[in-house]
């Protein structure tokens, strides 16, 4: 063993940290290690350590920011919803739908026979909404302009006509009417060219559909399918599609029925079809049926028509009545007018003169005064009278309208010779006074309608003039009975005809049989009033008198004789009062009278106002008129001729 011993091994332990160097340590370079470069002339500093701004500020102010915005917001969406939500939802759908009326069909009108005399033809009227032309609406400046350009020609309206209503003064003005009553065609035509205007729009910015707010309210135009036959009876439908006169007036609410109402969408002027609709159905109006036969309505006419151009007269009527029913068969008046189109028409000869107008009938009132004669037992048909060639009777001095000796006539002949003065003769033995006299005639003259309304309620009729007795003048009371002093309408005057006619009972007469309303039911007219205003037996008394006026040699109503019949009729000639003047000037010539006298079927009445050329005498004139259409009303409704012989009683006596 050596005496030195072997190295000790170390064992290695944990590591220890590094100890931390020293400031000078560390400053000195670490070997291999380029030294740092120092900026020349400076000595490094120290940066001061960062400080960071609070964040709640801004935080608040951005949250203030956000909360105002919302409030804003929340406010506006209840002002909308909440407040103004139905002025909101009013101003949509006034800009998004549209509302267009209904028009009712409107009813036709027929004759007895259910000829057509008044029907409804499919129309439209043209409207437009000014809004919708707006600078605003079009972004152009001459929208009215444009579309007025194009709507003149299809219209026939001027432009600068159109242009006023569509830029009304009122901007809000949401509606226009263009044009009334226009065709189909019219219509389609409008809606071709709207249709290729928006569709060229929406391929060409360029292109503005300047037609976009015209629209068609559907409507029906009125059509006259006869003219102007029966037009005095049937009127017309104005501007607004009311009834304008006649039967189309006084039945126009039957007529008319009920407008509807359609609502769509609409979009660019064209209906949006997946937006639905509205629609209140428009229900019809009711069809009308006339007593009056448009055959024999044909021959009365045109018979008055041709005798005024004759005569060159103001104006006649022509009156065609069943005496059984009162039912009017014709009434027909001339100069006429076409309903058609009334821009040609004569303002004098709109209406219905038969009814509207009132006159002095003249002799055709005798067969009242001789209905109270022999109602009241004052006198026969064969009673004596001496008719003097002048009667003085208050404060004038009367004659017949021919000079003639005295005459010796019954009075039947008084009737049949149409005498003055030998009607105011028997009518003064109608009570012990001539006051009394009066009381009695008045009564009479009521009976039958004088100064009354025949009940027909037709737009424009007159009652006629009758003053109380009481207050008759000194020459009214001897005038009244020869017809000259009172004024009455030509139905009144047929109308006291048909009552002899008819055994003395007045039938009310109508001019409408019934109604045919939207379901096919036909409802009858009521039935008119009747009223008894002298006896069967005076009635037949009368009408046998009537015979010797047309059938006696002396009669003044020979040309209204037909052969196989007994005809019953009397003459009037009567100083006419001038509607212009107030003073009598001219004549109202007239013929009234039924056949068969013995088995009485109808009535025609005839006046003509004012005839200036050839005969001013009612049998002249108005006896071929009478005979013409009781001719052909008798054949039409098959009346068989008379079978009894003539009554011929006596006209005259020797003394």
């Amino acid at each position: 063993m050596s005496d030195r011993e072997p190295p000790r091994r170390r064992v290695p332990g944990p590591a220890r940290p590094p100890r931390p160097r020293s400031a000078a340590a560390r400053r000195q370079p670490v070997p291999g290690a380029r030294p740092a470069r120092r900026p020349s002339g400076a000595r490094p500093m120290t940066a001061p350590p960062l400080r960071l701004g609070s964040p709640r500020p801004r935080l608040r102010m951005v949250s203030l920011t956000l909360t105002l915005v919302l409030i804003a917001f929340v406010v506006r969406l209840l002002q909308v919803q909440g407040v103004d939500a139905s002025a909101y939802a009013a101003r949509a759908e006034q800009n998004r739908y549209v509302v267009h009326t209904l028009a009712a069909e409107r009813g036709g009108i027929t004759d007895r026979n259910g000829v057509a005399l008044a029907i409804s033809q499919d129309a439209y009227d043209i409207t437009a909404d000014p809004t919708m032309f707006s600078r605003k609406q079009l972004k152009i400046g001459d929208g009215p302009e444009q579309a007025a350009a194009l709507l003149s020609p299809i219209l026939g309206k001027s432009q600068a006509d159109l242009v006023r209503k569509l830029r009304p003064k009122n901007p809000d003005s949401r509606y226009a009417r263009l044009a009334t009553r226009q065709t189909p065609q019219v219509w389609k035509q409008i809606k071709d060219l709207k249709t290729a205007l928006a569709d060229k729009a929406e391929t060409d910015r360029n292109t503005v559909n300047v037609l976009a707010g015209v629209f068609a309210d559907p409507s029906s135009q009125r059509v006259y399918p006869n003219g102007d036959l029966a037009a005095g009876i049937l009127g017309w439908v104005n501007a607004d599609g009311k009834g304008g006169g006649g039967i189309e007036q006084e039945l126009n609410k039957q007529l008319s029925g009920k407008d509807g109402k359609i609502r769509y969408a609409q979009s660019g002027g064209r209906e949006v079809p997946t937006a639905g609709s509205n629609e209140t159905p428009a229900v019809p109006g009711s069809d009308v049926e006339l007593t009056i036969d448009r055959d024999i309505q044909w021959a009365a006419q045109n018979a008055i028509t041709e005798q005024v151009k004759k005569s060159r007269a103001d104006r006649g009527y022509v009156i065609v009545q069943d005496t059984r029913t009162g039912q009017i068969l014709a009434m027909a008046n001339a100069p006429g007018f076409d309903p058609n189109d009334l821009s040609k028409a004569d303002g004098a000869a709109l209406g219905n003169a038969a009814l509207q107008d009132a006159y002095e009938p003249g002799s055709t009132a005798k067969v009242m005064s001789m209905a109270a004669v022999l109602e009241e037992n004052a006198a026969t048909p064969l009673t004596h009278v001496v008719v003097p060639n002048r009667l003085h009777r208050g404060d004038r001095l009367f004659s017949d309208d021919v000079d003639h000796g005295t005459w010796y006539l019954t009075l039947n002949g008084v009737l049949a010779k149409s005498s003055n003065i030998g009607t105011i003769l028997a009518t003064g033995q109608l009570g012990r006074t001539q006051p009394e006299a009066n009381k009695v005639l008045y009564s009479y003259l009521r009976r039958f309608g004088i100064g009354s309304y025949t009940g027909l309620g037709f737009p424009g009729e007159t009652p006629g003039i009758l003053a109380p007795y009481q207050k008759w003048s000194t020459s009214q009371q001897y005038t009244i009975p020869f017809g000259q002093g009172f004024s009455l309408n030509a139905m009144q005057a047929a109308s006291v005809y048909s009552t002899i006619a008819n055994g003395g009972v007045r039938i009310q007469p109508t001019l409408v049989r019934g109604t045919k309303g939207p379901d096919g039911r036909f409802t009858p007219a009521p039935r008119p009033k009747q009223t008894r205003v002298v006896s069967e037996k005076t009635a037949r008394t009368l009408a046998r008198m009537l015979e010797s006026v047309v059938g006696d040699e002396q009669g003044t109503g020979a040309k209204a004789r037909i052969p196989g019949y007994n005809v019953a009729g009397k003459t009037g000639t009567a100083n006419r009062v001038d509607p212009a003047t107030g003073r009598y000037h001219g004549y109202t010539s007239s013929f009234a009278g039924f056949a068969p006298a013995d088995n009485p079927r109808i009535t025609v009445y005839c006046a003509i106002q004012n005839a200036t050329s050839g005969s001013y005498f009612g049998g002249q004139i108005c006896g071929p008129i009478y005979k013409q259409v009781m001719e052909f009303a008798l054949k039409t409704l098959q009346v068989p001729p008379t079978g009894a012989p003539a009554a011929n009683l006596p006209v005259d006596y020797k003394p």
